[in-house]
């Protein structure tokens, strides 16, 4: 089970990293970003690291970050961090990066989900998941919730992280 955290902000800068001398130019990006309440992280994506929806990301979009807190980072600041997921925040669509267990609630207890007939259940390479997405680290799309505890939604899109 993976601990993820996430970092919301705007994006400040993309530049090319290069984190070893064997890796290829170009393959890793260096985002930074920043929360407006003085808080800065930047996020290392190298070709593993999944974007919902495929979408471009650009200076000045608004994003969400989410990270592997049991990973060592330096001790550097701002916080460097290997982006393991990033979403482009999109109004009305809400993204969980979460363990969910065989009752499909989250690890941190916040989120249930109801899966509905439409709710498209996808691997990440956007090939269908035909088991059931109990007991794994999932991706979740979904819009509004309920005001329970936990809050309840069904999902538009499950993408179920294989790794």
């Amino acid at each position: 089970m993976t601990n993820f955290q996430s970092f919301s902000g705007v994006i400040t800068m993309i530049s090319d990293f290069i984190a070893g001398i064997n890796e290829e130019a170009g393959c890793n990006k260096l985002v930074s970003v920043d929360n407006g309440y003085g808080a800065l992280v930047n996020f290392v994506m190298t070709p593993d690291t999944y974007v919902v929806d495929h979408v471009m990301l650009s200076v000045g979009d608004r994003i969400t970050g989410f990270y592997d807190m049991d990973v060592p980072v330096p001790l550097i600041y701002p916080p460097q961090y290997r982006a393991v997921v990033m979403v482009k925040d999109i109004p009305y669509q809400n993204v969980k990066v979460e363990y969910f267990d065989s009752q499909l609630e989250s690890s941190d207890g916040k989120l249930k989900l109801n899966i509905a007939p439409f709710t498209q259940i996808v691997l990440r390479n956007g090939q269908a998941f035909t088991k059931h997405p109990s007991n794994r680290n999932l991706i979740v799309v979904y819009g509004p919730t309920t005001k329970s505890i936990p809050a309840q939604t069904t999902p538009y899109k499950i993408i179920v992280v294989c790794w």
